[in-house]
């Protein structure tokens, strides 16, 4: 019997208008599985669910978490345990949708328990990381946990810090903690597992044309309150796609064509990622274009 519904795919492939029709044909509560789509003040740009659409059927874990903070698959999988105990409980299905796939492992496979950072140590690091760069960071993790600086690109910003913080917070390397992890949420047993499938020039367009939207729905206005709090450049917030672009059209450094044209060049290389990364990771999910894919889980039900 299937006790939960996952539907994963690239962005703008149509995830969340299959979630919300799967919902109110079978009175289950979407999830949100979405690491932007977390963040109160990106509601436009992130392609949140509409008020509207939260209102037509219920939508959990949504908009709950201020920008200004460093949201974690470790949280998440924390937040998300209470939201699905409840449901249990109700006997109502869950519907979890989104793109991150960190957050499907995690929730299927369990996660490594690494503690909380505390403030001082991620300040620290965020400030050797401005001021001396990323290669001089890996360098460091590379003589304190070499396992996982090994994987690590030279460059990679964000999984450097992360991994220099756990190692200095902890005593311990990030490779320790992930071999002592959160048992999975989830059993992948009872679930049904969609990853939904769109054409490659049809999904270009869908997120050229999604851009537009976003913009014509104030996108910009939504940026310019985000820029105006003076956020960590680092945080996962400011880092969302087309916040960065949109950021530099408000300082005058881009026109705002060019801005939407970097907007929807990142979008469309992640897209690319999210294909490439659930092929590689998720190998016993169903692969369907949307139709297809309500069909068989109503059908899987």
């Amino acid at each position: 019997m299937i006790e939960a519904v996952l539907i994963a795919g690239p962005t703008a492939s149509g995830k969340s208008a299959l979630a919300m029709r799967l919902a109110e044909r079978i009175g289950g509560v979407v999830i949100n599985a979405d690491s932007m789509q977390v963040y109160r003040d990106l509601r436009i740009i992130t392609a949140r669910p509409t008020i509207a659409e939260e209102a037509s059927v219920p939508h959990r874990l949504y908009g709950h978490i201020d920008a200004a903070e460093n949201y974690s698959v470790g949280r998440w999988c924390r937040d998300v345990a209470a939201v699905l105990e409840d449901l249990r409980r109700r006997g109502v299905m869950p519907i979890l949708v989104g793109g991150t796939g960190l957050y499907f492992k995690a929730v299927l496979t369990g996660l490594a328990a690494v503690p909380a950072i505390p403030d001082e140590i991620r300040a620290q690091v965020r400030g050797r990381l401005a001021e001396e760069g990323a290669p001089a960071l890996h360098a460091e993790l590379m003589q304190r946990d070499p396992v996982t600086a090994q994987r690590l690109m030279i460059n990679d910003r964000s999984r450097i810090s992360r991994a220099l913080e756990v190692v200095l917070a902890t005593g311990r390397p990030l490779s320790d903690w992930h071999r002592e992890g959160l048992p999975p949420l989830i059993d992948t047993s009872k679930a049904a597992k969609v990853f939904i499938t769109c054409e490659r020039k049809e999904l270009v367009c869908r997120i050229e044309a999604r851009f537009g939207a976003m913009l014509d729905a104030g996108a910009l206005d939504e940026v310019r309150a985000l820029a105006a709090r003076h956020l960590d450049p680092l945080l996962p917030a400011m880092k969302a796609h087309g916040v960065p672009w949109l950021i530099r059209h408000l300082r005058g450094e881009i026109s705002l064509q060019e801005a939407a044209a970097g907007g929807v060049m990142d979008t469309r290389r992640y897209a690319k990622r999210q294909v490439t990364w659930f092929r590689n990771q998720m190998k016993d999910w169903t692969w369907a274009p949307p139709e297809e894919a309500f069909a068989a889980l109503i059908e899987a039900r």
